[in-house]
């Protein structure tokens, strides 16, 4: 077997090819998670009830949660 026949073709690329090809992935790859973050970001709300729901039913009438910093939110245990 001839080494360049390998199990896959493989063509040479200058290394401009190269750079083109990951700035394509980059800019797909970015796009993508653009988007999962708006269709997360637009789901937060009822999200965020569900998950507090049990924490807040437990609350004394007349109170509510509150955070003093953002990270608090996530570390609330």
């Amino acid at each position: 077997m001839n080494p360049q026949e390998g199990s896959g073709k493989l063509e040479k690329q200058a290394l401009t090819e190269h750079l083109r090809e990951l700035r394509s992935c980059l800019i797909v790859s970015f796009v993508a998670a653009f988007i999962g973050f708006c269709l997360s970001y637009s789901v937060i709300q009822p999200i965020g009830t569900w998950f507090f729901k049990p924490l807040v039913e437990v609350l004394p009438q007349g109170t509510s949660l509150i955070f003093t910093s953002y990270q608090e939110g996530f570390f609330f245990i």
